[in-house]
Order: structure tokens, then C-alpha cells, then sequence
């Protein structure tokens, strides 16, 4: 997975989303080239929930059935 910036340019290159314990770990490389690990805890889980209405969140739920738009 890939996430990208405001400009189209890559920021983050995901190569794992794995569990440790309570919390998500993920994994991949910011920028092509520096690696990162990154810890994602329970009560971060539920904040970024809390921001999320109920749009957004259907959205969230459908997004891998969509189709790119170009």
C-alpha cells in the first residue's frame, strides 16, 4: 500500500500491518528509502474513530470496492 501527499508524491511505502500485542504495527519505508516502524495504540484507534462521521466512515467502508478515478 502507498500513501501519497497533497502534491502526488510519495510519502509511505507499506510492506506490513501486523499485530503485537494490543497494538498495530506497521511497517514500510517513508520517502523510497528511510525505514519505519510504526505503533499504532488502542486509545489512538478510538481518537481517529471519534473524527470520523458517519459519511466519511461509509466511505472508509467502501473504499476498496472503488474504482480509481483518473
Amino acid at each position: 500500500m502507498k500513501i501519497y501527499g497533497s502534491d502526488d508524491r510519495e510519502l509511505m511505502d507499506v510492506t506490513s500491518i501486523t499485530r503485537e500485542g494490543c497494538e498495530l504495527i506497521i511497517q514500510g519505508r517513508i520517502f523510497g528509502s528511510m525505514p519505519l516502524k510504526a505503533k499504532v495504540r488502542p486509545e489512538d484507534v478510538r481518537a481517529a474513530l471519534r473524527l470520523l462521521d458517519l459519511r466519511t466512515f461509509w466511505f472508509l467502508l467502501t473504499l476498496p470496492l472503488r474504482r480509481r478515478r483518473g
